[in-house]
């Protein structure tokens, strides 16, 4: 519990930073837009519509779509837009602040007594005069409880910025869920509600405060907030040269592995940091962009997701043809091979994959209608699947995505009977799970690439650190490291496995 809250503080800073953006550009935008709302219904009309139609769309969702749109903005703009990290996240979550702030500020304008407006205008006031000493007083209380529900929406949602490459408290709310890590998961709930609870308070005694006309209340509740807003700033800045920044995805084996790179970064004398529970694609795309270092990724998501291949050479091939487009398109060096493949492979329970007689893809097809398949996140919009799907004509009763940890327990419980699994998992063959053979070859290799970024594509020391990695993992070693953190009892963190994994590699 104690490690899991020692990463709390950096993580705080970022997700406080994040929050308070949002909020403050929700807040520039809102206001303006809620006194021309008040003053024409039309305009009114299609701002509150806007901001309750942006309310229907998931967080989630919001924040992946900035991804391409921001990408597309910076190749017409001849780049240096950032498509990851802090800029999708900051303009998704502003969009999340405006109704609350817009709603509460044009309900209190409109609701506002007339007879307030005509004494304003019997003494002589400017519409700006009757705005700044009239209105604005009167109106603000509603408007302060509008922010608060903004500030405590925003404060919350900024945790599902980890999917966009955006370091927030959600890093460990992620991680937690993935590796089953329940301290991580606390300690990532504990701190993102105490921040909202914190916030959400001193906005309550500024809006006291202005409600009572106590103006030492309201300065002493804002003054607060922006000195937690500066102290944020500190971990915050960009990073000191020498600070590499490394990727990983969001299930085990990727925890452990960007730590395996991290302990060799740091005994070449970097200072390491990591953005984990990324996306496929947003790896990829984050690397492209010097937003990360170095990753892990295989070359079967790459031929297929981002070179869009449907052919399956042999895994040999595959690692040459994505080495030579990552390098021509995007300058992005592929290092080399770790040693092991982490392949998509169907598999069953063994006992009922045996009572039914059930030894390939072929086979599985024959009874696919009257099973349940369980999947990871993305396996069901993958071109993987849909290759499958041609080769064998599969078709399943019905098919629900989780979370990779829990797809393995929809399979084991019953709950599922065929589950995409990871070859290099530990669980396999821990949990006597059968693996189905692929007699038609429709699933393409899935050798682990270690990938740098454009910046480090000449940079001899950089790249010697991580070269004694390449050929090095052996996939029963890899399978063994994932089951140390997979596994329901005696579990280990990512740190001890990747220390583990490190040991068998001297050997």
């Amino acid at each position: 519990m104690t490690s899991a809250f020692a990463r709390v503080p950096e993580l705080l800073a970022q997700h406080l930073l994040l929050a308070f953006a949002a909020l403050l550009l929700g807040i520039a935008i809102s206001l303006p837009l809620a006194v021309l709302s008040a003053r024409h219904r039309g305009v009114a009309r299609a701002a509150l519509g806007l901001a309750s139609l942006i309310q229907t769309i998931p967080s989630l969702a919001l924040l992946a779509l900035f991804y391409p749109l921001l990408l597309s903005l910076s190749a017409l703009v001849g780049g240096g837009i950032p498509a990851l990290g802090f800029l999708p996240s900051l303009l998704a979550l502003t969009l999340y602040a405006l109704l609350p702030i817009l709603r509460n500020a044009v309900t209190g304008l409109v609701t506002l007594d007339p007879a307030v407006r005509e004494a304003a205008d019997g003494v002589g006031m400017t519409r700006w005069q009757k705005l700044r000493l009239v209105e604005a007083p009167l109106v603000a209380p509603v408007v302060m409880a509008g922010i608060r529900t903004a500030a405590v929406w925003t404060i919350g949602a900024a945790t599902l910025s980890t999917t966009v490459g955006q370091p927030s408290l959600g890093d460990l709310i992620f991680a937690g869920l993935q590796t089953q890590n329940w301290a991580l998961v606390l300690a990532g709930c504990i701190a993102a509600a105490g921040l909202a609870l914190a916030v959400d308070a001193l906005l309550g005694l500024a809006e006291w405060g202005i409600a009572h006309r106590r103006r030492a209340l309201v300065w002493l509740s804002l003054g607060l907030l922006a000195v937690g807003a500066l102290a944020a700033l500190a971990p915050a800045w960009p990073a000191r040269r020498g600070v590499v920044t490394i990727g990983a995805k969001g299930f085990s084996e990727q925890y452990i592995l960007a730590r395996l790179i991290g302990t060799r970064l740091e005994a070449a004398g970097y200072s390491v940091r990591y953005r984990e529970g990324l996306g496929s694609g947003v790896a990829y795309g984050a690397l492209a962009s010097d937003a990360i270092d170095v990753y892990v990724d295989y070359s079967g998501t790459i031929w297929t997701n981002q070179m869009h291949r449907t052919d399956v050479p042999p895994r040999a091939a595959i690692v040459r043809g994505v080495a030579n487009w990552a390098k021509r398109t995007s300058n992005v060096t592929l290092l080399g091979s770790l040693g092991f493949e982490n392949a998509y492979a169907f598999v069953m329970r063994g006992d009922d994959a045996r009572r039914r007689g059930i030894a390939t893809i072929a086979d599985l097809a024959k009874v696919a209608p009257s099973l349940k398949l369980a999947t990871d996140i993305e396996f069901l919009e993958r071109s993987e699947w849909k290759a499958v799907q041609r080769a064998y004509g599969l078709r399943f009763a019905a098919a629900n995505p989780y979370q990779p940890t829990f797809m393995y327990r929809a399979l084991t419980s019953g709950t599922a009977d065929v589950i995409p699994a990871f070859s290099s998992d530990g669980r396999i063959a821990a949990q006597g799970l059968t693996l189905l053979k692929d007699p038609k070859g429709a699933i393409p290799g899935y050798d682990a690439v270690l990938l740098i970024a454009p910046r480090h594509a000449k940079d001899a020391r950089f790249q010697a650190a991580l070269r004694p990695l390449i050929g090095a993992v052996p996939v029963e070693r890899m399978r063994q490291a994932n089951y140390r953190v997979d596994r329901d009892t005696d579990k280990q963190s990512p740190d001890a496995a990747a220390r583990w994994l490190a040991t068998q590699l001297d050997r």
